[in-house]
């Protein structure tokens, strides 16, 4: 199993929602089945397979959400990569619980996540920022994420002074409010779409001890 940054693709399905999900059919641990899913998702060419919606919430519990791109899952969790004074990610830092939704609904599928987020080490940022478009790069330097600006000419003129004074600079260095966060799951929740509403749900939840419980969940 490996879980690596992965390429988006576009395309159909099949008869992949049909199939229902049993028992038997689960890995032995959420890693290992969110891999073997997204392996379908990518071999099925679905538009956007990394595209999740984040959940978080302020300090006084009121959520919020929006879809982000992710860049990597191992058994640690999922990681993205965000300005942290956006609003998601002030958020997560300042209430450290999040939800993921992977909505990978041409094939019939849903994935649910729910646990702890926070930062990844910065190395891991530097490594994954060195690997963006340089454009992407200018872009985190010159958008203050979340906040309110004038009009587009202000992001023009942002990105402009940016780049002059990165001129020569290579690679251009992260933003040192911009990074990874990880979402490190209590919860997975494996959707299998069923005819009739009869829908197949699977639940791995961490239990006290810090095993895995595999549950059925009524639809």
């Amino acid at each position: 199993m490996t879980g690596d940054t992965v390429v988006p693709g576009v395309g159909s399905a099949g008869n992949a929602e049909q199939k229902g999900l049993s028992r038997a059919d689960l890995a032995a641990d959420w890693c290992t089945q969110f891999d073997r899913w997204f392996r379908d998702v990518v071999a099925a060419a679905l538009p956007e397979p990394t595209a999740m919606v984040v959940g978080t919430a302020d300090a006084a519990g009121r959520p919020s959400g929006r879809t982000v791109l992710l860049k990597r899952y191992d058994p640690e969790g999922f990681v993205f990569f965000t300005n942290h004074t956006s609003r998601k990610g002030a958020e997560a830092l300042a209430n450290p619980y999040a939800s993921l939704v992977f909505p990978w609904f041409a094939v019939g599928r849903q994935v649910t996540v729910t646990g702890r987020v926070g930062p990844v080490d910065r190395a891991e940022t530097e490594a994954y920022f060195a690997s963006r478009p340089r454009g992407s790069q200018l872009g985190a330097w010159a958008s203050p994420q979340s906040q309110v600006i004038p009009d587009r000419n202000y992001l023009v003129e942002r990105q402009r002074e940016v780049a002059e004074r990165f001129a020569g600079t290579d690679p251009i260095p992260p933003p040192p409010h911009w990074g990874g966060l990880r979402v490190v799951p209590d919860v997975v929740e494996f959707w299998q779409g069923r005819a009739n509403r009869l829908h197949d749900r699977f639940r791995y939840r961490r239990s006290e001890q810090g095993d895995w419980i595999v549950e059925r969940l009524a639809p």
